[in-house]
């Protein structure tokens, strides 16, 4: 935790990228995304947020923290994250990745074809 009260977050996705290459970090982001998300509605929301925090480490977040997390992410204002905007909200957390994040989307896109 930073000194004036926030989180401070240790970027170490472009090391799991190096690690794993593209399609295998992707596959883990949506293994984070299944892990946090209401089962039942498909997507991560306050109230799954919050239970499964601790899972992170983040059991010391407030809920207006936890709020302005999802709505960071929130890219089409219903509220909760889907597997895309959450994601998209990961890959924009973490610096390393912006500085390579067209590497990293022509190599996924590749896979894909």
């Amino acid at each position: 935790m930073a000194a004036g009260g926030g989180f401070v977050f240790e970027d170490f996705f472009p090391t799991m990228v190096e690690s794993l290459g593209t399609e295998g970090f992707m596959k883990e982001l949506c293994k984070g995304f299944c892990l946090l998300m209401d089962e039942e509605k498909g997507v991560i929301t306050f109230d799954s947020l919050k239970s499964k925090a601790a899972l992170l480490g983040l059991e010391g977040m407030s809920d207006e923290e936890l709020m302005c997390m999802l709505s960071q992410g929130d890219l089409n204002g219903d509220g909760t994250l889907n597997q895309m905007e959450f994601c998209t909200l990961m890959f924009r957390l973490s610096p390393g990745l912006m500085q390579t994040s067209e590497e990293l989307l022509d190599e996924a896109l590749y896979h894909m074809l």
